[in-house]
C-alpha cells in the first residue's frame, strides 16, 4: 500500500513574501490595525482602518487589505479570493452596515506570475456586495530584481463613488 502526503499549499516565492512583509510595514506605518487569518492554508495579511471627513457627511469609511501569496494568479483563482474577501470583511466590520458605513476592500494576490485574464479582471471594474462593501481586486506581480506590476481598477464606482479617492490614495500607498 502506498502512502500519499498531502503537502500543503506550495510556498509562494521570496519576492512575494518579501512584499508582503513590505505590505505590512506600510499598513501599519499608516496607522492600520494588522492581524492575519489564513485562505486555502495560506497565510493573509489583513489590514483595516475606519476613517471618517466631513465631506462625507458623517459616513464612516471601513478600509480592509487582505493580502495573500501565491505561486501563481488566474481569474478564477482572484474571483475565489475576491469573494472570500468580502464575505470575510463583512464578518469583520464594525457597527452598522448600509447608508452611514461603508466598507472597502482590496483583495490582493501577490505572485510571480498573473495571467493577462486575471488583470484584465482585476482592472475592469469594482465588486459590489449588497450596497455597502466594495471590493477593488488588486494582482501584485512580483521578481526577484524588485520590480512589481500592481494591477486594479482605478476608476469610480456606482455605490461608494465619494470614497474613490480615498481608497484609491491608500491603494497607491499600500500597494507601490
Amino acid at each position: 500500500m502506498t502512502q500519499h502526503q498531502s503537502d500543503p499549499a506550495p510556498a509562494a516565492t521570496g519576492a512575494a513574501d518579501s512584499y508582503l512583509a513590505a505590505l505590512r510595514q506600510r499598513l501599519a506605518a499608516d496607522g492600520t490595525l494588522v492581524t492575519g487569518t489564513t485562505w486555502r492554508d495560506r497565510p493573509v495579511t489583513i489590514g483595516s482602518r475606519s476613517d471618517r471627513k466631513a465631506r462625507w457627511f458623517g459616513t464612516k469609511a471601513e478600509l480592509f487589505v487582505l493580502a495573500a501569496a501565491v505561486p501563481g494568479v488566474d481569474q478564477a483563482l482572484l474571483t475565489e479570493f475576491t469573494g472570500w474577501a468580502l464575505d470575510y470583511a463583512k464578518n469583520l466590520r464594525g457597527g452598522l452596515s448600509g447608508a452611514r458605513n461603508a466598507a472597502l476592500i482590496l483583495p490582493a494576490l501577490v505572485t510571480p506570475s498573473a495571467q493577462p485574464a486575471a488583470r484584465t479582471w482585476a482592472a475592469q471594474d469594482a465588486r459590489v456586495l449588497g450596497t455597502s462593501l466594495i471590493g477593488r481586486p488588486i494582482t501584485v506581480e512580483t521578481t526577484g530584481s524588485g520590480v512589481t506590476r500592481v494591477t486594479m481598477y482605478r476608476g469610480g464606482s456606482m455605490y461608494g463613488g465619494m470614497f474613490t479617492g480615498h481608497v484609491l490614495e491608500k491603494a497607491a500607498l499600500y500597494f507601490p
